[in-house]
């Protein structure tokens, strides 16, 4: 926990919560700065209940004015909260409006991703496949936190919105010597005006035979960003996920869901026609790029295949990636031969474990899924 500050990674765990409950076994610390004053308590182990109060913090039966609490455990420096445990230090921040805060999870670059790399791999993978994610996921939520952490109190999130990170349970030993013996190293690349640095190295579980460029699904232009074919993960991936089985979702929520993300939509009336605008051909199948929506009334906008899967499944799990082809069943849309899971941008994790398998080295993993990238270290 003596990482420089720089390194810690602050975890948006949970938010919108009227109360709350903590826990430590060891002693911990509670503190709080309020400018011209400031309180620290100090308390053996326990239960730590908070709750906000007239837009003010209350935690251990304390009130604190100035929106912001932080509980710091002392070794082995874990909290638990809503039954799962975490490193280092928990944040309370009140929410914007005060009825309502947030818990963020303050811990350093190690341990933060301890609780990754096994929740978003396999910790019995092959060990060059686990440090092909541990760097990327160590550069990842670098670049997220210099980009977007300086703008607000957090800097990524705990689920796949970011990457998904389980604390503590997502640890063991394999995991543990993936992220040691990569200490430190990264991913630079150039972006499209020709600056090299860090860069969101995307991944996702299984492209489906080739991934797809970065630009086509989050308007990025890094030069790392590019599809490549992958022969791996179809080797790897259990049949469900590498092929899935078609989805039938009702027209009127479809419809519904397109305007709840996207408000704008609903001058459209009904949703009555989808039609592929843009795909990425490759050799045994394509993957849908962009969407044009026409409406009931006559009109029509255009959407992003990737933003049209979210709003329509939000748990990316029905809808598994872009790749289908779309039939009219009368009161619902068919979507069938599905093909791969998630956005297909950068690493493929099956296709990583492939590679492994087949003697590469997370080096070479790494070099084949960001082409061009290069591999640096932080410190």
């Amino acid at each position: 926990m003596d990482a420089a500050e720089k390194f810690w990674i602050r975890v948006l765990v949970g938010r919108g919560y009227s109360k709350c409950e903590l826990s430590m076994e060891s002693a911990f610390v509670i503190r709080w700065d309020g400018g011209k004053t400031s309180k620290r308590f100090e308390i053996r182990s326990g239960v730590v209940s908070a709750a906000v109060v007239g837009g003010r913090l209350k935690v251990a039966g304390e009130i604190f004015d100035g929106g912001e609490v932080v509980v710091v455990p002392e070794s082995p420096h874990i909290f638990e909260f809503n039954g799962v445990k975490y490193r280092g230090r928990s944040k309370l921040l009140v929410d914007e409006g005060g009825a309502s805060f947030s818990v963020i999870n303050e811990v350093p670059l190690k341990p933060y991703l301890g609780g990754v790399v096994g929740a978003e791999m396999p910790s019995y993978w092959e060990p060059a496949a686990l440090e092909a994610q541990a760097i990327a996921a160590r550069t990842y939520c670098l670049y997220i936190k210099r980009r977007f952490g300086v703008n607000r109190s957090w800097d990524v999130r705990k689920n796949e919105s970011s990457q998904v990170y389980t604390g503590l349970s997502g640890e063991c030993g394999a995991v543990w010597s993936a992220v040691n013996g990569t200490s430190g190293q990264v991913l630079y690349c150039e972006d499209g005006s020709g600056h090299e640095g860090l860069f969101p190295t995307y991944y996702s579980s299984a492209c489906g035979g080739h991934t797809e460029n970065s630009k086509h699904v989050f308007g990025d232009s890094f030069k790392s960003l590019v599809g490549v074919e992958c022969d791996y993960c179809r080797r790897v991936a259990k049949p469900r996920i590498f092929f899935w089985p078609m989805v039938c979702i009702d027209k009127s929520e479809v419809s519904r869901r397109l305007v709840e993300r996207y408000p704008s939509l609903g001058q459209l009336g009904r949703i009555v026609e989808i039609v592929t605008h843009g795909e990425s051909r490759y050799k045994h199948f394509s993957r849908l790029t962009s969407i044009k929506l026409v409406g009931e009334k006559g009109g029509s906008s255009f959407v992003r295949a990737e933003d049209f899967r979210l709003s329509v499944d939000p748990s990316g799990r029905r809808l598994r990636s872009t790749v289908w082809e779309m039939v009219d069943l009368g009161k619902q849309w068919g979507f069938l031969s599905g093909r791969g899971y998630g956005h297909g941008v950068g690493m493929c994790q099956c296709g990583a474990e492939g590679m492994a398998r087949a003697g590469k080295t997370a080096k070479e993993i790494l070099r084949y899924y960001y082409p061009g990238s290069k591999i640096m270290n932080v410190y």
